[in-house]
């Protein structure tokens, strides 16, 4: 069976349903299966995604992009750096 992405709206509705369905009193179980998720899943979402709102979301992941992106920028300085200061180290 294929995986499943899921964007972060419908994450945070499924949140939203789930916690509807617990204040119902059924268990966990159940209500990760009528939303059809696994409790693995749920939890790492509620993890994640507790308590924010779609626009939260939204930052979150361009704030994620954004850090990733800067942090291979810096890779990239530190390795033309150490290249640089082994070249200086050679010549003198």
């Amino acid at each position: 069976m294929g995986r499943v992405r899921f964007t972060p709206e419908q994450i945070i509705g499924k949140i939203r349903e789930a916690e509807v369905f617990i204040g119902q009193g059924p268990a966990i179980g159940e209500v990760c299966r009528k939303i059809a998720i696994s409790e693995q899943t749920y939890y790492g979402w509620r993890k994640e995604y507790g308590g924010m709102r779609v626009d939260q979301a939204h930052r979150l992941k361009e704030l994620e992009a954004e850090n990733a992106r800067l942090k291979k920028i810096v890779a990239h300085l530190s390795l033309d750096y150490s290249i640089l200061k082994e070249t200086v180290r050679e010549n003198f």
